[in-house]
């Protein structure tokens, strides 16, 4: 009997990847598709989400959730 692994699928999109790790550890503020908003330190880019510092906490942030990224200073 076959037993079927499940797969998993991300779309990256690399000019987003590579232009966000050009502002890492940088200030951002960053707006999701639920329409909350993070403000914080860029600590961390992966191809599928980023890390954000705020207020001692970080918010991991999945790339395709990303509407909008916002350098501060």
């Amino acid at each position: 009997m076959n037993q079927l692994s499940p797969s998993y699928a991300c779309n990256i999109d690399p000019y987003v990847y590579q232009t966000l790790q050009g502002i890492q550890g940088k200030m951002v503020v960053v707006q999701t598709t639920t329409r909350d908003t993070v403000t914080g330190r860029l600590v961390r880019v992966l191809p599928d989400h980023i890390v954000v510092e705020s207020g001692g906490s970080p918010f991991f942030i999945r790339t395709q959730q990303i509407v909008w990224v916002i350098p501060k200073g």
